[in-house]
């Protein structure tokens, strides 16, 4: 009820430009849907201008522009489109009747080197879409699955950042 507080309290004169610092944070999906709705419907209507700060990737799907941080510094900055396509490719998961034969029918015909994750093949491919009717084409191996998987906005976040955990002490002192 608080955060619904604060975010009321943000929105009720409402400005031109509005600064929001993880402003579904806590919230219910209901009122999390909400809240994006108002804030939609806001920028449409009255053309304002809205800052945020999130860490869940979904939310910044909405955004015109983000700006990715890592260390205190901008290492990215572009529209979610633009972002997301840098990363050149679609992931297809491929189950099949003998993987092991298909992933070498996948290297011959298709120049592919296919990795094993979870029981499937991954392929990572340049158009999805368009790849997997000439997979089923080709490929002699019965295939029992097939699953696309585009570049989502975590996935540019941690090609930029590393896959690494780090322990996000306080920074440190400056010394006069």
């Amino acid at each position: 009820m608080k955060r619904r507080l604060e975010i009321a309290r943000g929105l009720l004169h409402r400005p031109k430009v509005l600064f929001l610092d993880e402003p579904t944070l806590g919230l219910d999906p209901q009122t999390r849907s909400h809240v994006w709705e108002f804030i939609q419907k806001l920028k449409k209507s009255e053309g304002n201008t809205v800052f945020m700060t999130t860490h869940y990737m979904e939310e910044a799907e909405v955004c015109d522009r983000i700006a990715i941080i890592d260390r205190g510094k901008i290492i990215a900055c572009d529209r979610p489109e633009e972002l997301k396509k840098a990363l050149r490719g679609d992931t297809i998961y491929l189950k099949t009747s003998d993987n092991e034969k298909a992933a070498i029918e996948i290297e011959a015909k298709f120049g592919l080197k296919p990795r094993t994750i979870e029981g499937a093949l991954a392929l990572l491919v340049e158009s999805g879409e368009k790849f997997i009717p000439r997979l089923f084409e080709k490929l002699e191996t019965g295939i029992s699955s097939v699953n696309l998987k585009r570049p989502s906005l975590e996935d540019v976040f941690i090609n930029l950042t590393g896959r690494e955990m780090r322990d996000e002490g306080p920074a440190p002192r400056m010394r006069p």
